[in-house]
This record gives C-alpha cells, sequence and structure tokens, in this order.
C-alpha cells in the first residue's frame, strides 16, 4: 500500500492568518524540483539518498491545494522558500516550548525525544502528564517519524493500479493516532496539546503563551501582522507551523539506517541479520512482512515497514496503568473509547494502528498499553502467544485468561494469520535463537547509519530550539 496520498485534506483550511505565507505554493515547487531530470539522475545513482528528498514533495502535497487559493502572480520562487524557511524554524521552537503546556513543563519534544526517533524517551508504558505533571495517560506515546506516507483513514483500502491488485479490499486502513481518528498532523497536533491528561492546555493558553515568547516576533513575522488578532488564528498557525516542521524530510523521514544502505548496495547485513530479515519475510516463520512490508514499492520508494493497517492482535492486558484499575473498562482501539465516529462498530473493536517498524530498536516501550519493554518480549509474544500463553496472560486455578484485555464477543476480530495460527502444544514460529536474530535485523532500521561509523544513530539528527 504505497500510494502517496499521506495528505489528503490535511492543509484544505489554510485561509486568512496564512495570508501570504502561500505554504502550499513552496511545498508544490520542492515536488516539482524533487521530479526533475537532476533528481531523477541523482535518484538512479544513488536511490537511498534520493528516498528522502523525493519525499520532500509529500510535504509538498500536503497542502498543495491551497496553492489555487492564492492571489494571482502569488511569490516568487525565492520568497516562497523563505516562507516555508520561517514556518519550519517557528514550528521547531513551538516543538520544544513546554509554555505551551498548562503545566509550562511539557513540550511535544518531552514525549517526542529526537533522540529516540521522535518517540518516548524513557520506559515508562505511558506518559504523565497534564496541569499537575501528574496524569497518567492510557496509550503509550507514537514515534512520529515516517508518518508522511499514512494515508487518510478508510474503512475499505484498495492500492493503486500501480502498486497493487485495486480489487483487493484490504480493511480499516489509515490515519493517525493509535486508532486512526485524525488524517492530519496539524490535527494530530491539536489532540496532546489540548489533552486533560497529556499538555492539559487549551487554545488560549497556546495563544497567550506564544505571544509572550521569545519568538512571538518571529511568529508574526511568519504568519503575518494579524495572526496575534485572535486565539483563534494564533492556534490555527501553531498547529500549522507544527505540521511543517514535523514534515522536514531531513529530521522526520532521512532513510538513513543500515538497512536502507543494504537496499542502495551500499552495506552489508551480519549473519544473523540477514537471517533476521529472512525470518522477519518468511510467511511461514515470522511472517512480519505482512503487515511490516519490507521491500521497496514497485515505483521504487524505501519501504515505511508498516501497510498503515489497523489490526487486532489481543494484546495483554497492562495492569500497571490506573484506567484498567476499573475491571470493566476496556481500551478497544478504533471502537472507542478515544475515538467514537465507529462506536457501536464491533468489527472494529480491538484493532490498533500497525506502526512503522523503522527506529523500533530506540524504544523502550511497545504496542497501544506499554505492555512490553523490549523488543525480545515483542518477537517472544508474536512468536509464542498461541503455543504457549501462559507465558503472557494470567493463569486463573491453573486456567490461562487468554485475550484478558478485549472481551470475548470481539475474538473473531483477532489476527489468526501466522504465527497467530497455532495452538498451546505446537511448536513456536520462531525459537529463541531466530528470536534473537529478528531482533538484530530490527536494530538495522535505526536511522543515523554510516559505513564508516555504523554505531552512530538517530542522534545524527538532533534537532533543538537554540
Amino acid at each position: 500500500m504505497w500510494r502517496d496520498v499521506a495528505g489528503s485534506g490535511s492543509g484544505r483550511n489554510c485561509a486568512g492568518w496564512l495570508g501570504v505565507l502561500c505554504v502550499s505554493a513552496a511545498l508544490l515547487l520542492a515536488a516539482c524540483d524533487a521530479r526533475s531530470p537532476q533528481r531523477e539522475s541523482a535518484r538512479a545513482a544513488a536511490s537511498d539518498a534520493s528516498d528522502a528528498s523525493r519525499e520532500g514533495g509529500v510535504q509538498m502535497q500536503k497542502v498543495s491545494a491551497d496553492a489555487a487559493a492564492g492571489p494571482a502572480g502569488g511569490q516568487t520562487r525565492a520568497q516562497v522558500y523563505e516562507s516555508v524557511r520561517k514556518v519550519t524554524a517557528i514550528g521547531n521552537k513551538l516543538f520544544f516550548d513546554p509554555s505551551l503546556s498548562g503545566s509550562g513543563k511539557l513540550a511535544c519534544a518531552s514525549c517526542h525525544s529526537p533522540q529516540h526517533a521522535f518517540g518516548p524517551p524513557n520506559a515508562l508504558s505511558v506518559q504523565l502528564g497534564g496541569r499537575d505533571m501528574r496524569q497518567q495517560g492510557m496509550r503509550a506515546a507514537p514515534n512520529i517519524k515516517y508518518l508522511q506516507k499514512v494515508p487518510s483513514f478508510t474503512e475499505h483500502y484498495h492500492d493503486s493500479d500501480d502498486e497493487g491488485d485495486e480489487s483487493v479490499d484490504v480493511g480499516p486502513t489509515g490515519g493517525l493516532m493509535w486508532d486512526g481518528r485524525v488524517n492530519s498532523a496539524h490535527d494530530q497536533a491539536r489532540m496532546p496539546l489540548t489533552s486533560a491528561f497529556e499538555m492539559g492546555s487549551s487554545p488560549a493558553r497556546v495563544a497567550a503563551a506564544v505571544r509572550a515568547a521569545p519568538y512571538a516576533s518571529q511568529f508574526r513575522d511568519a504568519f503575518g501582522e494579524h495572526v496575534f488578532d485572535s486565539d483563534d488564528a494564533t492556534f490555527k498557525a501553531v498547529l500549522q507551523a507544527l505540521e511543517v516542521f514535523e514534515e522536514s524530510p531531513e529530521l522526520f523521514y532521512p532513510y538513513s539506517s543500515k538497512y536502507d544502505a543494504f537496499l542502495a548496495g551500499r552495506a552489508q547485513l551480519t549473519k544473523a541479520e540477514l537471517h533476521g530479515l529472512q525470518l522477519f519475510n518468511d510467511e511461514t516463520k515470522g511472517n512480519c512482512a505482512s503487515c511490516h512490508l519490507s521491500q521497496r514499492a514497485r515505483d521504487g520508494s524505501a519501504p515505511a515497514f508498516t501497510d498503515f493497517g489497523l489490526i487486532a492482535i489481543g494484546v495483554p492486558r497492562n495492569r500497571s496503568l490506573a484506567v484498567n484499575r476499573d475491571p470493566h473498562f476496556y481500551d478497544l482501539g478504533a471502537c472507542g473509547p478515544e475515538r467514537a465516529d465507529l462506536k457501536g462498530r464491533d468489527e472494529y473493536c480491538g484493532i490498533f494502528r500497525t506502526p512503522s517498524l523503522r527506529n523500533v530498536a530506540l524504544r523502550r516501550t511497545f504496542f497501544h498499553n506499554g505492555i512490553y519493554h523490549s523488543l525480545d518480549e515483542v518477537v517472544r509474544f508474536y512468536a509464542q502467544r498461541d503455543t504457549n500463553p501462559e507465558k503472557f496472560y494470567p493463569v486463573v486455578k491453573g486456567k490461562v485468561q487468554k485475550f484478558d484485555d478485549l472481551p470475548r464477543k470481539y475474538w473473531t476480530n483477532l489476527k489468526t494469520d501466522p504465527p497467530f495460527d497455532r495452538k498451546p502444544g505446537d511448536k513456536p514460529a520462531l525459537d529463541e535463537s531466530e528470536i534473537k536474530d529478528v531482533v538484530a535485523f530490527l536494530q538495522t532500521l535505526t536511522d543515523g547509519y554510516h559505513p564508516e561509523a555504523p554505531q552512530q544513530h538517530a542522534d545524527a539528527h538532533i534537532v533543538s530550539s537554540k
């Protein structure tokens, strides 16, 4: 599923406060540059480096619908790029600014650390927030890299003509957040800013913080002299700036892992890594690639290591979460409680987004409820969920309480393809040695790899508000 539809509708309400910014025009211009003959030649010479360059067009296309809304004549190319540069710089500052939160202590970067591929910097199952910094959420903070290709949510996804069989309905696909309930980065940014258990702020509070910030004059310069005329205009500009910043190719989708170098012929995988890749792809073993696509698409673009789908795999209940102290509470993903539009649709209960596995080795918290804290545990769960369920689920009076975080009436939604096609007593899909090799392969997906210095990781791309 490699249609480049990441930005469907993501920037179509940019009017008034955007004024002469005309971000869309800048994005469109860069998209054209990305398809120039010179870039095509570079792509043929070094496909790994050009993946990020070409993907820069996605940032452009996200708001391309607004280009027609700009004044006739518009800006020069240089002016357009300068506008985008200014908005990106403001987005960077906002991302690291804790004053936007209700507590004044929590920034976007607090939960989405650049040193951890813009994911959580610690092993907490869920992060703490709210105005007192003590409120516990119900879901783990996701990584926010490599989101540029995520399509808008649809209940029935069909591959495009050039990327697959369009007659095949692959089911619920796309959207951001664990339940796919929003379709754009600016709508996604609104969620943590206003959530009572995350940043605990409000549009008015955010607007006031920006007006008082050291970068207020830069903000006005980027968005126009009237951007502070109303809280609504200021808040919309904040969300747009965060969206543009989070689509910076060099930071959020650099395609600079060892595996990318391997695909480009610039690196060799070790014996363990190569075996891990084989197990990852093997439909009778790990079968990981059935959801975490590992091969280049037909158009030559780099794999995102996700099919963008939403599935149910029966992750064990995390009893360390405050919400789970209520035995009647269940986080059912796409059918609630955070998402409301699919409430009552039983076929969507228990399904969650399939995240990209890029930079997964930098994480210390896994799955939507943060139940596991190492890759070994995660791969072992996949391999042994059905053969050795007592390792993962409570045992009461000698009976395993399997799928204890999903009411039985929704069990028909659970994925049963390999490796989930076994029963107790069967041989697991992967043995302990094979689990280690799969983990070794997953470690090749970390950005920042350099053939001459392979020990470097994602921190090669650290950004800051300085």
